[in-house]
C-alpha cells in the first residue's frame, strides 16, 4: 500500500480524456459508526460541553476534530477525565477493568462500542466459561483486541495473526480450543487462517457465524469487483483504521496499485498520469463528504465521469445506550 507522497502544485482541469471513476457502494459509515458518532454528539446536547471521550471515538481524524470542534474531549485513559464530566468510549471496545473504574468513581459513562464488537466480548466470555482457551485472530495493539482480551481472565486468550503463528502454536492437538476474530480483518487472510486452525485443531470451536462484521466485509466485495477495471485505487480512510487499510490491500493483491488518502489534498497530480479510470472507496469510519471532497479534487485536476458500482445494500441500524434513547 503506497502512502500519498510530498503534495505537487495542484493543477487546473487539461485537456485530457475524461478520468473515469467508479465509486464503490457500499462506502463509508457502517451502522456501528453512526452510531458512536451519534452517541457524542447526543451527549453534547444533553449534557454539555465538554464531554470526554477514550481514545479516539472512531479512527478518522476529520470526524475527531469536527466532534472536537463541538466540545469533545479526546483522552488516552481515564484517569484524564475529571470527576463529574460525562465520559464516552470508543466503538473499538474497552477492557471490562474500564467501566469497573468508571463506576468506582462514579462517572456517568456512555459505552459506544460497537453491537458486532460487544457479541464477539460475549462469545469470548461464554467460551472462557465452557472451559475453551480461545485463539484470537487479530492484529497486536488494536484497540479491538485489547478490548476484546480485558473481557476474559488472564491466560484465557491467546493472539493469533498469521498463518506462520498457527504452526508455533503449542497446545496439544486434543485441547479444548475455540477461536474469535477482530472484526475489521481481511476476510481472505482471516479465511486461511480459521483453515489453518482447522486443520492443526479438528477440534476447534468457532461461532456461528463470521466475527467479520458485514460492512468490513460487504467493502471488501466491493473492491474486488472494481480493482481488476481500473489503473489505480483510492481508498479513503486513516493509517490506524484497520479496515481501511486492509481495503487498499485486497487492491493490491490483485494487481492495481492502491492509495490510502485521508483528505481531498493528499491527492499527488503526478498519480493521475497515464490514469483512465480510478477506483474509490472510503473506510467504515470515512464519512461521505470525503468522498466528495476526493472527487471535486479530482474534478479540479481532471474532468471526472463518476458511475457507481453497487455490490450490496444495507440497511442496518442500531439502537443506542438506554440513557441517550428518545
Amino acid at each position: 500500500m503506497t502512502q500519498p507522497s510530498t503534495l505537487a502544485p495542484a493543477r487546473t482541469a487539461d485537456t485530457r480524456l475524461p478520468l473515469k471513476v467508479l465509486i464503490a457502494a457500499p462506502r463509508g459509515f457502517c451502522a456501528g459508526v453512526d452510531r458512536a458518532i451519534e452517541i457524542v454528539e447526543r451527549a453534547l446536547t444533553r449534557y454539555g460541553a465538554p464531554v470526554y471521550v477514550r481514545h479516539e471515538i472512531v479512527h478518522n481524524a476529520f470526524v475527531v476534530d469536527t466532534l472536537r470542534e463541538k466540545g469533545a474531549v479526546f483522552v488516552d485513559e481515564l484517569d484524564e477525565v475529571p470527576d463529574g464530566v460525562p465520559v464516552v468510549f470508543s466503538a473499538h471496545g474497552v477492557p471490562k477493568a474500564v467501566p469497573a473504574n468508571a463506576e468506582d468513581r462514579g462517572l456517568d459513562y456512555l459505552d459506544a462500542t460497537c453491537p458486532l464488537v460487544s457479541k464477539v466480548h460475549r462469545q469470548a466470555e461464554r467460551q472462557v466459561e465452557a472451559g475453551r482457551h480461545i485463539l484470537f485472530i487479530g492484529h497486536r495493539g488494536h484497540p479491538e483486541v485489547i478490548g476484546t482480551f480485558g473481557q476474559v481472565p488472564d491466560g484465557c486468550m491467546t493472539l493469533v495473526e498469521t498463518v506462520e503463528d498457527v504452526a508455533s502454536l503449542s497446545f496439544d492437538d486434543d485441547a479444548p480450543l475455540a477461536f474469535l476474530t477482530q472484526t475489521t480483518l481481511s476476510v481472505d487472510d482471516t479465511n486461511a487462517i480459521v483453515e489453518a486452525l482447522r486443520a492443526r485443531f479438528p477440534q476447534i470451536v468457532g461461532p456461528k457465524a463470521e466475527d467479520i462484521c458485514y460492512a468490513t466485509s460487504n467493502r471488501q466485495a466491493a473492491v474486488k469487483a472494481i480493482a481488476a477495471k481500473v489503473d489505480l485505487m483510492l481508498v479513503i480512510g486513516a493509517t490506524n483504521s484497520s479496515n481501511s487499510v486492509r481495503l487498499a490491500e485486497v487492491a493490491e493483491r490483485m494487481g492495481t496499485d492502491a492509495r490510502l488518502i485521508q483528505r481531498g489534498a493528499d491527492i499527488d497530480p503526478a498519480w493521475l498520469d497515464g490514469v483512465g479510470t480510478i477506483g474509490l472507496t472510503a473506510g467504515a469510519s470515512a464519512p461521505e463528504v470525503l468522498v466528495r471532497e476526493v472527487i471535486d479534487r479530482l474534478n479540479a485536476l481532471r474532468e471526472v465521469e463518476e458511475d457507481v458500482v453497487t455490490t450490496a445494500e444495507e440497511h442496518i441500524t442500531f439502537k443506542l445506550p438506554r440513557q441517550l434513547a428518545d
